[in-house]
């Protein structure tokens, strides 16, 4: 943490710019962003992912992009649909952009949902059968990290089957890049705390409240404590969307409006949020430090992002610093 409050992060706008300009989006906004973040002293950028469910720019093709063009600020995915890619382009993809970053990079990676048409058509689209996405997140993590450790890896999986396969090269990161697993509460994530206490360097959380973190964390460290693993091992970061507004109803109006476009429905209802309030987001990032966020990174659920980070800046970092 960095005076009374955690380390704090913002998501660079990669499906926003798309959703403003449609086939011609100003990626240069990624970068402009990302600038404006390091030089207001936030600790970490971060960006999402899709294929075609929630068409967006290839999130690290944008970090190479940003590791270019800043010197401080760290890097993440939040998260990666690892599930869609094949983990040996994958660790290649993710070990040139902490290359090109001097060890920036976090890779927060997610199973990824199935719920929606779109979803569904996103893995069918990319020859995934979504039925397996959790098992093949599992042995991505395991392909990749033998991969930066700079031996040879041989594979015989259930999803991916190789010999004798290097990079060449490792990640500026010793032993690799950092990897954070999506782990929620919830019915059917029983699987997830023990993933993250077997796999990870850490957890990534976006739906819960500060109640159910901490208990997610909870159940996380008693999964790793079980596998002779110390909990201090593991990082936990939580992703909230907020719009800032002195106006609460017109900044609730805008992020509610926002998120429906985002997702083509209003996901998770009133888990988002708070909109409008300084005073609310202020607090409520209190609440995740407190239930044992190391780290909270903020969505801006608007259409106008340089004026919500102009806002972010002047009156929410000021809080914990």
């Amino acid at each position: 943490m960095t005076g009374d409050g955690p380390l704090l992060g913002i998501v660079l706008p990669t499906r926003g710019v798309v959703l403003a300009g449609g086939d011609s989006p100003d990626a240069g906004l990624i970068v402009k962003m990302a600038r404006l973040a390091e030089d207001a002293g936030v600790d970490s950028v971060w960006v999402g992912d899709s294929l075609v469910a929630k068409p967006r720019l290839e999130p690290l093709t944008a970090l190479a992009a940003v590791a270019a063009s800043t010197s401080r600020v760290r890097m993440g995915t939040s998260v990666l649909l690892a599930a869609l890619r094949h983990p040996v382009l994958l660790a290649q993809t993710a070990a040139t952009v902490d290359q090109l970053s001097e060890g920036r990079l976090t890779l927060a990676m997610g199973v990824g949902g199935a719920f929606t048409d779109a979803q569904q058509n996103e893995w069918a689209t990319a020859g995934v059968e979504k039925r397996t996405r959790a098992t093949r997140v599992e042995e991505i993590v395991e392909v990749m990290r033998g991969l930066w450790s700079g031996d040879p890896v041989t594979f015989h999986g259930q999803h991916f089957d190789f010999d004798d396969v290097s990079l060449g090269y490792r990640p500026y990161q010793r032993p690799g890049v950092p990897i954070l697993l999506a782990t929620h509460s919830g019915d059917g994530r029983d699987r997830q705390p023990a993933r993250a206490a077997r796999l990870s360097d850490g957890i990534i959380s976006i739906s819960d409240s500060p109640e159910e973190f901490a208990s997610v964390r909870a159940r996380v460290a008693e999964e790793a404590v079980a596998i002779c693993r110390s909990p201090d091992e593991l990082r936990s970061v939580y992703y909230m969307t907020v719009n800032l507004d002195p106006d609460a109803a017109r900044g609730k109006e805008e992020g509610v409006r926002w998120v429906t476009d985002y997702y083509g429905l209003n996901f998770w209802g009133d888990r988002w949020g708070p909109y409008g309030d300084t005073e609310g987001v202020i607090e409520r990032i209190r609440k995740f430090a407190a239930a044992g966020a190391d780290e909270v990174i903020v969505r801006f659920a608007s259409y106008d992002q340089p004026r919500q980070m102009e806002q972010f800046a002047k009156r929410v970092l000021p809080a914990f610093r």
